[in-house]
């Protein structure tokens, strides 16, 4: 690696972004992440195997806060920006969600542009994309865009979609900047630690057999090697700048998610029946992270990944195996 520039790699302790950080140290990058608490910066040092030669470093960040950001990128090559928060069940205020993400997307490019740095890679998400009234059959593609008053559009389904609108529009106002978004499904795979918050708990629910049925829930699954050397292509390769590219293999339903996981541990109770919507609709008044999901139960959901497996030439990790690997990192505690 020739530029010796590091790249800021905001919200590294993440579960996408330690990963990202690993193949970036790889790859021969230097890394300068961002933490909202110095009190991690081991524990990201531990998950990424810092080779120790000082290609890893890390800033104090906060989204929601300006104080450190225009030192932070200055003298940077790039920004990958992955920083968002992401809870399973929605905040009573859902500002509380949008307002970190929206506020922190634009803090990260406002800072890029005023340190003359012009590349950045933002993680968004197919939430961005996936929710809106469409005929049927239709198979969304990355031109299309959620309509955050659409009756599925949870906090966080909001809170990407408005942040990756307010970045294209930093951009149109700013056409030095080169922005590219990543836009994984649901991030599956095997996690870099046992710190893997919510991107998991999904896999750790169904495991559980906590539940005796499933909600017909489609979910986009991507496995997080996939996401990460998807970031680190779209740094590397100018033809996607301008491009929203869509990380996801399949669409899978809950059902069969549970179908998959009960076939692979016949041994654990694992449900795989779909749950009728009035159950669902009772047990929603005492569980929040179902509740945030009942608009979803039932909704049909088609992609087309084309621009990214055929006009990219990337092939993406099964989806059956991101699963798969996740419930073997949740069984194993990673």
């Amino acid at each position: 690696m020739t530029d010796t520039r590091p790249i800021l790699l905001t919200g590294v302790s993440g579960f996408i972004a330690k990963r990202i950080a690993y193949d970036l140290l790889q790859k021969g990058y230097h890394v300068r992440g961002s933490l909202r608490s110095m009190d991690r910066a081991d524990e990201v040092r531990a998950a990424v195997q810092d080779p120790g030669d000082g290609r890893l470093t890390f800033v104090e960040l906060d989204l929601t806060r300006d104080a450190g950001w225009d030192a932070a990128v200055t003298g940077c090559q790039a920004i990958l920006h992955t920083a968002s928060p992401f809870p399973l069940a929605s905040p009573k205020n859902e500002e509380d969600l949008i307002r970190p993400a929206v506020d922190g997307t634009r803090r990260a490019l406002k800072a890029a542009r005023m340190a003359g740095v012009n590349r950045v890679v933002l993680t968004s998400s197919m939430v961005a994309i996936l929710y809106a009234e469409r005929p049927a059959g239709y198979a969304a593609t990355a031109a299309d865009w959620t309509d955050v008053t659409h009756k599925s559009a949870s906090a966080y389904i909001k809170s990407k979609t408005l942040a990756e609108q307010a970045a294209w529009d930093f951009v149109k106002r700013n056409p030095e900047m080169q922005l590219t978004t990543v836009n994984p499904g649901l991030v599956c795979g095997t996690p870099m630690d046992n710190r893997f918050g919510t991107s998991l708990e999904l896999i750790q629910r169904v495991m559980s057999g906590k539940d005796p049925m499933l909600p017909d829930i489609p979910i986009p699954v991507v496995d997080i090697e996939d996401v990460s050397a998807l970031h680190i292509m779209a740094l590397e390769r100018p033809d996607t700048i301008g491009q929203r590219i869509m990380a996801t293999d399949d669409v899978l339903r809950m059902p069969a998610i549970g179908a998959l996981l009960a076939a692979t541990y016949p041994k654990r109770k694992i449900a795989t029946k779909p749950a009728p919507r009035f159950l669902l609709k009772a047990l929603a008044m005492f569980d929040t992270s179902l509740k945030t999901a009942m608009p979803q139960v039932g909704l049909p959901m088609q992609i087309d990944t084309r621009a990214t497996t055929e006009g990219l030439g990337y092939r993406f990790v099964p989806s059956d195996t991101a699963i798969q690997r996740s419930a073997e990192a949740v069984i194993s505690g990673a």
